[in-house]
């Protein structure tokens, strides 16, 4: 019998997995990559007996990859957040998904937990911009606010590592990120005895979100505003971060950031306003290679030559 841990490389997907193996410790086969790889059922060769972890994983863009995993005979926990599009109805498969605008994939395995790691959820709710669940689900806990602060910088940073074009753009592989989260029970244990971690991602996302206050606005209202970034690692790194920066400091605006990939197209990163966190992930899936949840979404390839299509489309979904 073989075990694999599938999970997005980011914040929710990560701390989810550290929730999980912290409760469940069980040696696995990693399968991750940066934030935008979510076609990673198809790296996932399983057989009869085996079990796969899936977290944070679009189950619509790797529907096909999950039947076949499914009718080779292995078992499947699922838990996410995002549309995932027809659940196949199989006994083998484990399904937690929900798609509340309000949650995350880390607050989804918390409640399957019944909270036995929360401070890694909470975290993760911070890092996937959701300030306002991770506060609510730590109300049930002892934590300062200075405490609660930390947490929020260390969801963020973590969230931050996982951006890139590449692994080569990123501080710290996801994989590896993991392998050095989960051995702490707490995040405070981890931020007491593994600081250097902390401390290289902390410099990097101060420099490159400096590089995004240069970014270019090509439209920007009360309730909208689009930017675009140049092609450079560090854009890459800090566009996703950079959108739910702009959705903190503005909550009734929406926000769309385009990073030149410098082959003709643009990644785009899509904020829904905190005040109305509805539509991203439809208004992106209107758009080849795109797709996400209610509150955020993304296109990983929009060509030039869409540009005005889509800053129309953003600007008719959310300005009245």
């Amino acid at each position: 019998m073989a075990d694999f841990d599938v999970f997005n490389g980011d914040a929710d997907g990560i701390c989810s997995l550290v929730q999980l193996r912290l409760a469940e410790p069980r040696e696995a086969t990693l399968v991750t990559g940066v934030k935008r790889k979510i076609d990673l059922l198809s790296g996932v060769d399983a057989k009869s007996g085996d079990r796969v972890c899936v977290l944070d994983v679009s189950m619509k863009t790797n529907g096909a990859q999950l039947r076949r995993i499914l009718e080779a005979g292995a078992d499947v926990f699922y838990a996410d957040h995002h549309m995932p599009g027809d659940i196949p109805a199989h006994a083998g498969l484990d399904a937690h998904i929900d798609t509340s605008p309000e949650t995350c994939t880390a607050l989804i395995v918390d409640q399957y937990l019944g909270g036995a790691h929360r401070l890694w959820a909470v975290t993760a709710a911070f890092g996937d911009n959701f300030p306002k669940a991770a506060r609510a689900t730590a109300a049930s806990l002892e934590v300062s606010e200075d405490q609660l602060a930390s947490l929020e910088r260390l969801g963020i940073l973590i969230n931050y590592n996982g951006y890139g074009a590449s692994l080569e753009d990123l501080y710290f592989a996801p994989d590896d990120l993991f392998a050095r989260l989960v051995p702490f029970a707490s995040p405070f244990d981890f931020l007491a005895e593994a600081p250097e971690v902390f401390d290289v991602l902390d410099a990097g996302y101060a420099s490159d979100m400096a590089h995004a206050e240069n970014a270019r606005v090509l439209k920007e209202t009360e309730e909208i505003q689009v930017r675009l970034l140049p092609d450079a690692a560090a854009s890459r790194r800090v566009g996703g971060v950079y959108g739910n920066a702009l959705a903190q400091a503005h909550p009734g605006r929406a926000h769309a950031i385009l990073t030149d990939k410098g082959d003709g197209g643009y990644v785009v990163s899509v904020r829904a306003p905190l005040s109305n966190r509805e539509g991203a992930g439809e208004l992106c899936a209107s758009f080849e290679t795109g797709g996400g949840r209610s509150a955020a979404g993304g296109i990983n390839h929009l060509a030039e030559a869409d540009v005005e299509k889509f800053v129309h489309a953003f600007t008719d979904r959310y300005a009245s």
